[in-house]
Parts: structure tokens; sequence; C-alpha cells
């Protein structure tokens, strides 16, 4: 009984802290059905009468290509990323070179500087390119920015890779490139998921790049939103709208990798 109501606290415990961190995405989606008045009331409306209007206004406005932007910027740069990070962390973990710990260091150092330190002869370069307002130039920065992280992710996903394994498959013949792609990644694909997965929301949620070197015609979807924000003020309900929009993505691609997502998350935690 006493191991029986300890679970059930833990349970409503843990049930009150996921309303509590859902709320603001449930109030986001709820206020876009609202119209701008009754958004605008405080204290809040509860009752109201749902319309579609704001999502009527925000397809109005042509939000289309600001989502396939950041999708494409997003996606290339995630696979840029993976296909970088994969054997970088194999050299890092299970074939580790010399000064690997230096190399590691090297790689998590360039997340220390703040983007806004290192803005200034980035935005240079690419105008001296003629590069501004380009699309491949935020998938090269986008990879740029988290290629670090994950080749940290990766590195602690393949060090649970069993050595043994890799020794039975070299006895039978395989190379490097077959050990990695019949041998390392099914075991590691758990960690491979859950790092795309972050380094893909990072890329969609990144603004500070995307709104200085960006205009017309790679904007991307968080240039969109800031649009609703204007000098009358902010229109909370079709923006509400727009966020619910551009967050679908994340949300779709979270759901569908959940499985190996949790399993991943846990990989490098557990012995």
């Amino acid at each position: 009984m006493r191991a029986r109501l300890h679970d059930s606290i833990w349970g409503v415990v843990a049930w009150i802290a996921g309303i509590i961190f859902v709320f603001p995405v449930i109030w986001m989606v709820l206020t876009s059905f609202k119209q701008e008045n009754v958004a605008a009331t405080n204290p809040p409306s509860w009752f109201f009468a749902p319309t579609l209007a704001q999502y009527t206004q925000v397809f109005d406005r042509n939000i289309t290509p600001f989502l396939l932007n950041s999708l494409m910027a997003s996606i290339f740069s995630t696979i840029l990323v993976v296909l970088l990070a994969t054997p970088a962390a194999y050299a890092l973990s299970l074939r580790p070179v010399a000064k690997w710990s230096d190399a590691l260091f090297f790689f998590i150092s360039t997340k220390m500087m703040p983007v806004v330190a290192a803005f200034l002869p980035v935005y240079l370069l690419v105008k001296h390119l003629g590069m501004l307002d380009n699309i491949w130039t935020m998938v090269i920065l986008y990879t740029s920015m988290n290629l670090p992280l994950a080749v940290w992710m990766m590195r602690s996903f393949l060090l649970e890779v069993p050595r043994e394994v890799l020794e039975a498959g070299e006895v039978d013949g395989a190379g490097l490139l077959t050990s990695i792609r019949k041998i390392v990644l099914p075991i590691v694909s758990p960690g491979l998921a859950a790092t795309a997965l972050i380094c893909f929301i990072f890329a969609w949620n990144e603004f500070f790049l995307a709104v200085n070197l960006t205009a017309t015609n790679s904007g991307t979807s968080p240039i969109f939103l800031v649009g609703f924000i204007s000098s009358e003020g902010a229109f909370l309900a079709r923006l509400c709208a727009a966020a619910t929009i551009v967050s679908l993505p994340v949300l779709i691609a979270g759901w569908v990798a959940q499985n190996k997502l949790v399993r991943g998350l846990s990989m490098g935690a557990v012995k």
C-alpha cells in the first residue's frame, strides 16, 4: 500500500508538471481561435465563440514561402550536421585520434562566444560573397551552429557501442564503412534520431541570424511572426494563429520520432 501510494503521489506530481509546461501551448492554440478584441481582454476570456478568421488572415499574408524556407534550411542543415558529426564522433570515441580531448574542447569552445560577438565578420563575409538573403547561407550557418553540439551528442551515443561487436565484424572482414553502416548506425539510430531532431528544432527556431541576413527571398518562419508586432501593438490572436502553424512541423517531427527520441536521450546516461 505504501509503495502504491508513493507511486500515485509521484504520478500526480508528474501530471501537474506536465500540465504546467504544456499550458502555454494550449493557451496559444485557444487564443488563435479568438477574435482580436476577445484575445485582448483582461482578465482573459475563457468562454468565446471560436473562429477561423485569424488562420484565414495568416494564409492571406502568404505564410507558405516562409515555411518552405524554414523547412529547406532546417532539413538540409540537419542532414549536413548528421553526415559530418557521425564520422567525427566515431573518430573521437570508437577510434580515438591523437589529442582527441583537445579536439572535443575545440568543438565545444565554438559555442562559448555569443553569436552577436561574431556577427560582424560573418555579415561582412556574406555580403562580400553576395550571399545576403540567400537560403543556402542559412543552411551553412545553421550547420556550423549545430555541428559542435551534434558531435558531442553523437560521441556519447557511440561510446555505448560494444567494442566486441566491432571486433567481431572486423574478424568477418567488415571494413570501416561497412562497420559504420551495418553495425554502428543500427545500434545508435535512437541517438541519431534524437540528435537530428534537436538540430532541426534549433535551426527551425533560430531568429538572430535570419533577421539580420535575410529579407524578402529567404525569410524564415520566425521572421514572419515578427510581422504581427507593429507600432499599433501586437495582434495577439493572429500572432497565436501564426505561431500555432509554425509550431506544427516541430510537433509532428517530435511525435513521429518520440520513441527513438526517448531512447536516444537516455542512451548516454544509463550504463
